[in-house]
């Protein structure tokens, strides 16, 4: 029975001083370290062995991937990268504080930009601070300009389908260190989350999510490694 373990990076610096983050390459904080790293003694004392890793394009998650499996002595697992787990695109907002934010547009318009399903900010404008254009990280890709939750959601079910899910299919255990909405893209997928109830879904930092899965990929177990930080899962079966 394969093993797919969700780990959301740690604390970057964005998130700490509350700024819409999105596609910005933000490192992480001291603190962010810390949390990577006792992800990956959570999946060691699990006694969970990772056959290969998968991870976004972005700095935070790709040094939280590989904090992870070396505090789980697991820094021999292949790991693999891919735009298309990136966080979601924050368009207009990107770089911006979120409180100031709220106090410009109003609280309600921002949690319906933040929180909403498929109701994206408004678009980034070319060209600016925060255009990925000229990226060679994307070169090739039809990028975004904006994203809701739904949008992310078409992005990276197909690489899931493409990439992770063989893997799993083939019976290795995969760990998928990435960000809250691609995560969170990831959860719906397996648990048939409504559209209404998955923005409720929270994914902590730093915290792996160990799902145990059939073979045809449903859920048949799942729980939070570090059970005192544990959020509400959706059902199971």
């Amino acid at each position: 029975m394969p093993v797919l373990v969700l780990l959301r990076h740690g604390q970057s610096q964005w998130n700490l001083e509350n700024r819409f983050t999105g596609w910005v390459d933000v490192d992480l904080t001291a603190e962010g370290e810390a949390q990577a790293r006792k992800g990956g003694e959570l999946i060691k004392a699990a006694g969970l062995d990772i056959d290969e890793a998968f991870t976004s394009v972005q700095t935070r998650a790709i040094r939280t991937c590989n904090l992870a499996l070396d505090a789980a002595s697991q820094s021999f697992v292949p790991v693999t990268k891919d735009w298309r787990l990136n966080e979601r695109h924050y368009g207009g907002l990107t770089g911006l504080n979120k409180a100031e934010t709220a106090e410009k547009h109003g609280e309600e318009q921002v949690t319906i930009w933040r929180r909403s399903y498929d109701v994206p900010p408004p678009e980034l404008a070319p060209g600016g601070e925060y255009d990925f254009a000229s990226d060679r990280r994307y070169k090739g890709a039809s990028l975004p300009s904006t994203e809701s939750l739904a949008t992310t959601l078409v992005r990276v079910l197909p690489y899931w389908e493409e990439a992770i899910a063989p893997k799993l299919k083939a019976g290795e255990n995969i760990l998928v260190a990435a960000h809250g909405n691609s995560l969170r893209a990831i959860v719906k997928h397996l648990f048939a989350v409504p559209d209404d109830q998955i923005v409720k879904v929270e994914i902590p930092t730093g915290n792996p999510l160990a799902i145990e899965l059939d073979a045809d990929l449903k859920p048949v177990g799942a729980r939070y490694l570090d059970e005192a930080r544990a959020e509400k899962l959706p059902a199971v079966g």
